[in-house]
């Protein structure tokens, strides 16, 4: 009797083979490529689907004139005007640029800062919760500031997207960090992992979870403090997408303005389907990720 309860006996051998049957027979039920892409694209479609059909709901509510509330078919329309011509797309590659400057000069200081303030106690208490009070400002609130320093240019924007997003992934950092298990920092040390060997080879990988949590908000707080910049700063560019969404609504023209609006949502998305492949793969490489729900 005692010998069957004891791992490795024919016992405990055929109960975990019974297991692994089991689960290997629920994996073989969505094996298909086919099956796996529309598990993952008609929730997608169908809130799509859900949202049209309440704007047009809407709109067949009138509870507002067409012109201030057009319907999805104009909209398509001048969406597909916008995607034929020049303007958008140079006004798309004109934020784009914006964008990846800024989130890439954030990522830089969010990543030395957060390792800095996660490994030192003076700095953690000095400014490790101004960290958190300026990742709660919001980014509107530092225009004036930065309007008064850069006057209307391009740095006035790129200091208030770095200050949107470089709190965001300090504090990613920081969170990751502080979760490492001891023992793992312990091993590391044992093994003889020293200063950047100790961050490169056990820190890293334990915190990365975290930290690409952290760059994804930090790309929320990015995009959407440029997108503010480009509202209040429109005088220096006439092709942003900000810029046209400020030219729009001067115009009183509703269909570009919601198409505008329609690519700056697109690109958000496009952006979370990359940060959630990353993290995918990341829990996919931690073994934490089930196969069978992909």
């Amino acid at each position: 009797m005692a010998s069957d309860t004891i791992a490795g006996t024919p016992r405990a051998d055929a109960e975990i083979s019974g297991l692994d049957a089991l689960e290997i027979a629920g994996r073989q039920t969505t094996t298909t490529r086919a099956a796996t892409i529309w598990a993952s694209t008609w929730p997608k479609v169908a809130a799509l689907a859900i949202a049209i059909g309440a704007w047009q709901a809407v709109v067949w509510a009138g509870f507002w004139p067409p012109y201030s509330l057009p319907g999805p078919a104009t909209v398509g329309q001048e969406l597909l005007r916008q995607v034929s011509g020049p303007q958008l797309w140079e006004g798309m590659a004109t934020t784009l640029r914006r964008a990846a400057l800024g989130y890439i000069f954030s990522v830089g200081v969010g990543l030395l800062l957060g390792l800095a303030v996660a490994r030192s106690r003076v700095l953690r208490a000095a400014i490790g919760s101004m960290i958190t009070a300026l990742q709660t400002m919001p980014s509107i609130a530092w225009f004036p500031l930065a309007i008064l320093l850069f006057e209307l240019s391009e740095k006035a924007i790129f200091f208030v997207v770095v200050l949107g997003a470089a709190p965001s992934i300090a504090n990613g950092v920081i969170s990751g960090v502080d979760y490492v298990p001891p023992l793992l920092l312990r091993a590391g040390r044992n093994l003889g992992a020293r200063g950047l060997n100790l961050y490169r080879y056990v820190i890293a990988p334990a915190a990365l979870p975290a930290i690409v949590a952290g760059l994804k908000q930090g790309w929320a707080f990015s995009w959407r403090s440029l997108m503010a910049g480009e509202l209040i700063v429109v005088g220096i560019s006439q092709t942003s997408l900000g810029a046209q969404l400020t030219y729009s609504r001067e115009l009183s023209d509703a269909p570009w303005l919601l198409s505008t609006m329609i690519v700056i949502l697109v690109v958000g998305l496009v952006v979370d389907a990359a940060f959630g492949a990353a993290d995918r793969a990341i829990r996919r490489r931690w073994g934490v990720l089930d196969q069978a729900g992909q």
